[in-house]
């Protein structure tokens, strides 16, 4: 069993709140616009990082990271990007992804917005888990933490944390 937090658009900044649930995990899984190396490098020191770049990461970061992961997490076919669409409207090379790959749980970032549901006509749960940085419309950050046990997805929880300018940043 693997305990995962999913995060997302953190535009160069981890808040400190954040920290007990980074310790809790196994993996932490991140969908883009990190805005620093700086931030994979201390999401690190908690555990395993798989994580992708997003449209305002620089060359740095895009050399080091990839556009799209897939990989495998206990039995499960995982795939993450940054800009993935909406459910009913996912990006064509997202779409051929999708299709070619058939993923278990699609992971995406962007939006700000946190959503989750299952997509009953690609069979496959979508993850948005909204944005955690201190840029953009989102007016309370939010991240994902479940247990991935084999074939099951168990104990997932949303984490919301007021966005406030007088959090610590650890990044």
């Amino acid at each position: 069993m693997k305990h995962i937090v999913v995060l997302s658009d953190t535009h160069g900044a981890l808040d400190d709140r954040l920290i007990k649930y980074f310790k809790k995990a196994d993996e932490i899984w991140h969908a883009g616009d990190i805005g620093s190396l700086d931030i994979i490098e201390k999401l690190n020191t908690y555990c395993e990082v798989r994580a992708v770049w997003g449209n305002i990461d620089n060359y740095k970061v895009r050399q080091s990271l990839h556009k799209h992961l897939l990989f495998k997490c206990e039995n499960k076919k995982i795939m993450i990007t940054h800009i993935g669409g909406p459910t009913y409207k996912y990006k064509k090379d997202i779409l051929l992804l999708i299709e070619e790959k058939k993923p278990d749980i699609f992971v995406c970032g962007h939006s700000h917005i946190l959503k989750i549901l299952y997509d009953k006509k690609y069979n496959m749960l979508y993850i948005n888990p909204g944005a955690v940085g201190n840029h953009g419309i989102h007016q309370v950050k939010t991240i994902v933490c479940f247990d991935l046990h084999k074939e099951k997805i168990e104990n997932l929880n949303i984490i919301e944390i007021p966005r406030n300018k007088l959090a610590n940043p650890i990044c």
